[in-house]
């Protein structure tokens, strides 16, 4: 295993408060603390002080966030920041899920209907293989690092180490690989399949994009060449390879054998609990659906919905825990929770969602009792795997000030010098004109606003009047697709947009530097959306702008309001004092705008030209064609680089094309 200490590689040195934050986490943790909060502010390098803070701890990192988009966006951070360590990524490998599930009061079924994403899943690969292979390993993940992935001493167990000059007969190794699900197809070779050409055998393994290729000499290896797969280029000659099983979830042939024997014989017992309670639908109903898995399983080796039997695969005592992505790191790592006061609650609800839905199928005789161990962990299961914990996040929540016990540590100060916003209160009565005056002049300097509003209703209408005053203003709500939100926020920092209005989309992830004012309506209104965390992480969505002002309009102060005014005073007091003792003038740290939709895959390509109205038909079939090349590159290109959000944009603009594409196909014919 590699032993590489955590390197920091970064133009800019730790500057503001970072210096004193990094250190004070690292003595707490090196004093003995298993949980230290950092408290920092919005746009305060809480990315790069993290790194840091690994580079002293100089110990492998799990991060966990809310969700893919936050995973991606911090992925790339890092990879950057500790370029010579092994930054990777891990979140659920589903482009497209449906859970199975019953509707007893409706009686209605849904199957299981999902997709696979390959560039995921080869990338979930490429996290457990650098865990097993590496210290020097971050992940960044989402929450799906609790839920089961297979037994990590198997999948270690059943890797296949090659190495040049070895003795090594070709036909045993090609059975091994049969035995780690790789697959024969000797005219393409993908992710997960290998060729046998002769004396050569080339293999993409799961976790890798270049291709292996080992050439034999009778019975010895005569060398290993890493490969571009396109082109079958060399790229490199390692002295030796390690490839590991293309699935998580290995099994040996005895282990298997005995599984199936451990469910026929849950599914005697289970029939006869419910033929006992006179449940005949149920039962008839399990032994029809088991058979069917089990004579699948003796047939091929795997079944729809086999998840729903791991227990029995890994020989696992009932209600037992399963082994997840947090299993593969030894037992002293650092976890740190990213928007702690969103992924905490996250980890220790997921397993109670999961159960709720999965009892229902045991109960109504559609799965056998097992299905309820294929699970994420319970949340005190979660932490008992954890022996170091950096919770992070602007608005950490009672749990994490907990479980910190004072281990509290601030980071407030901006490297580009800019203050919290002002916060100013105004009663509701003519908020309207208000409003409308504070927007005409921003609009005078090229500065933009975001409104949130309770109800989807009330933005409606308040897009409505704002264009009524001649304001360029757009409604962002849950229903618009990712091409259009994309498009929505880059028009919005390029000035074709004044005003965004919202009700919940304002919050956490909006980097939008040139919006110099927040306007919240109703903030007088208790409840989740009118929260101190909410209303504290809203008003940090004007943090970027030097002239950054936000107005609550309410006629009464809530406890949440004097919360969430009194935290944003205190930092911008410090801020303020700092910048005035160390001559620093506020800047705006403006990031160039791209245009998502036509990003260049490539140097050299080029976006599509506008359409020619004068062309045949069958020249604008080549048209499309083109363009839908255009597009997969582009889609590739994103997905490599973890840019999912734009990835997606990409495929749903091939969908569009591609259905243009059917319509002039068929009037050419």
């Amino acid at each position: 295993m590699s032993s590489r200490k955590f390197e920091v590689i970064s133009p800019w040195p730790a500057s503001g408060d970072q210096p004193e934050a990094i250190k004070k986490v690292v003595e707490y943790f090196n004093n003995g603390k298993d949980s230290v909060v950092l408290h920092g502010a919005t746009g305060t390098g809480k990315s790069a002080t993290t790194a840091w803070i690994i580079e002293k701890l100089n110990m492998p990192t799990l991060i966990l966030t809310p969700n893919k988009v936050l995973a991606a966006q911090l992925a790339t951070e890092l990879r950057e920041l500790l370029p010579n360590n092994a930054v990777r990524f891990f979140v659920s490998h589903f482009a497209y899920y449906r859970p199975e599930a019953y509707m007893p009061t409706t009686d209605t079924f849904i199957e299981k209907d999902s997709a696979i994403d390959d560039s995921i899943e080869r990338l979930r690969h490429e996290a457990t293989t650098a865990l097993l292979t590496r210290k020097d390993t971050v992940i960044v993940s989402s929450v799906s690092a609790i839920y089961g992935l297979g037994r990590p001493e198997e999948y270690l167990k059943q890797a296949l180490e090659i190495t040049a000059g070895e003795t090594l007969d070709r036909d045993t190794m090609i059975k091994e690989l049969v035995k780690m699900n790789y697959m024969r197809n000797d005219e393409v070779l993908e992710r997960g399949r290998f060729r046998v050409r002769g004396d050569t055998v080339d293999i993409i393994p799961a976790d890798s994009e270049l291709a292996i290729r080992i050439n034999f000499f009778g019975d010895e290896v005569e060398s290993l060449a890493l490969l571009e797969p396109i082109s079958l280029s060399e790229v490199e000659n390692p002295p030796k390879v390690l490839i590991f099983p293309q699935t998580h979830h290995m099994v040996n042939e005895e282990v298997f054998k005995r599984a199936l024997l451990t469910i026929k014989a849950e599914l005697a017992e289970e029939l006869e609990k419910l033929e006992k309670a006179g449940k005949i639908l149920e039962a008839q109903r399990l032994k029809h659906r088991t058979n069917n898995d089990l004579e699948q399983l003796e047939l091929t080796g795997t079944c729809k919905g086999i998840e729903n039997y791991s227990r029995h695969f890994d020989e696992r005592s009932t209600g037992s825990a399963p082994s997840t992505l947090v299993d593969y790191f030894p037992k002293d790592f650092l976890l740190v929770l990213d928007e702690s006061h969103q992924t905490a609650p996250q980890v220790e609800a997921m397993y109670h969602g999961d159960q709720s839905r999965k009892r229902t199928l045991v109960e109504f005789g559609f799965r056998l009792p097992s299905a309820l161990d294929n699970r994420p962990l319970k949340g005190e299961e979660f932490w008992k795997k954890i022996s170091k914990t950096l919770f992070l996040s602007a608005t950490p929540a009672e749990r994490e000030l907990t479980k910190a016990n004072g281990a509290v540590v601030d980071l407030m100060i901006r490297p580009t010098g800019l203050v919290d916003p002002e916060v100013v209160v105004l009663p509701n009565k003519d908020r309207l004109l208000v409003l409308a005056q504070e927007i005409k002049e921003r609009v005078s300097v090229n500065e933009r606003t975001l409104i949130t509003t309770l109800t989807k209703r009330q933005a409606e209408q308040l897009n409505d009047f704002l264009i009524e005053q001649n304001f360029k203003t757009r409604f962002l709500h849950s229903e618009i697709d990712t091409v259009e939100r994309i498009q929505i926020l880059r028009e919005l920092r390029s000035g074709k947009i004044d005003v965004l209005v919202g009700v919940n989309l304002l919050r956490e992830g909006l980097d939008l530097p040139e919006v110099s004012l927040v306007a919240v309506l109703d903030a007088d209104t208790e409840g989740f959306l009118r929260s101190a965390t909410s209303l504290i992480q809203t008003i940090g969505r004007a943090a970027r702008n030097p002239r950054g002002k936000v107005i609550l309009f309410a006629d009464r102060r809530t406890p949440a309001m004097e919360k969430a005014i009194d935290e944003t005073n205190k930092r911008r007091a410090k801020q303020v004092a700092y910048n005035i003792l160390n001559g620093i003038t506020p800047k705006a740290l403006i990031k160039p705008m791209v245009d998502l939709i036509y990003r260049s895959a490539s140097d050299q390509q080029a976006k599509p030209k506008e359409r020619d109205g004068t062309l045949s038909v069958v020249e604008l079939i080549q048209e499309l064609e083109s363009e839908i090349q255009y597009y997969a590159n582009s889609m590739k290109e994103m997905s490599k680089n973890l840019r999912f959000e734009e990835a997606a944009a990409m495929r749903d603009q091939i969908s569009e094309l591609q259905k243009e594409l059917k319509e002039l196909r068929e009037i050419a014919r």
